[in-house]
């Protein structure tokens, strides 16, 4: 998956001399969450939503007219902006867009290509991502297994014990933390199952009788089914 593919393509870029509550106005108009700031087609910085939100509700709290009117009136972009904002390549992946916003603690990246501005992807991409990697909008059933050693063919046999169980199976996600992996082992990583079934508790005990214990169950097709979560 390209962030080229993902990304909010053609993106509104503001100048560096633009007022800030004019760049507020803009982000609260498009609902967006930021906006790339670019002088003479090279990227300066980002003022995001966040930043113009803030230096409003300061201006609002003094109460005074007079600062409200410098605001207003004076307070550019280029002095609020993060400079030399995180940015991705629109040929990077969106695994690699992810891992950088979270070292970087950020959710508003510029996307560019040849030193050019060519997309952002943002928190609303991000999530976009997510539902379709999980299939938010399908109604599945799902078992999350406790963290196991993955050693080869134990995603197939889980496979196995699922089908065999009655299930019509989605999705197995291996997730688990980043971690120094030793060659000669495996990470821990919980497995998380997402399946089409008319009764979980069969799944559930196929797959816990062969020693897979299940920290969480959800029968998507009945909405007060019971959902047991375990955390670690």
């Amino acid at each position: 998956m390209l962030v080229r593919n993902w990304m909010q393509q053609n993106p509104i870029v503001i100048g560096s001399d633009t007022l800030v509550h004019e760049a507020k106005q803009i982000i609260t108009d498009k609902n967006l969450h930021g906006l790339p700031v670019v002088d003479d087609g090279r990227l300066r910085g980002l003022i995001t939503r966040a930043i113009c939100l803030r230096a409003a509700h300061y201006v609002l709290r003094t109460q005074n007219s007079d600062e409200l009117n410098y605001f207003s009136n004076c307070v550019k972009v280029k002095d609020l902006m993060v400079r030399n904002p995180v940015t991705i390549e629109a040929t990077d992946t969106m695994e690699h867009c992810l891992e950088v916003g979270i070292q970087h603690g950020v959710a508003q990246l510029p996307v560019m290509e040849g030193g050019r501005v060519v997309g952002i992807i943002s928190a609303n991409e991000m999530f976009a991502l997510a539902a379709h990697f999980l299939s938010a909008w399908e109604k599945r059933s799902g078992i999350t297994l406790a963290p196991m050693d993955l050693k080869p063919g134990v995603i197939g046999q889980i496979t196995d014990i699922v089908e065999a169980a009655g299930a019509e199976l989605q999705a197995i996600y291996p997730i688990g933390k980043p971690i120094d992996v030793n060659p000669q082992t495996h990470p821990l990583k919980r497995v998380v199952i997402r399946f089409h079934c008319d009764d979980i508790g069969q799944v559930v005990a196929a797959v816990e009788r062969a020693g897979f214990p299940v920290i969480e169950a959800v029968q998507a097709s009945r909405p007060d089914a019971r959902t047991d979560n375990v955390q670690h």
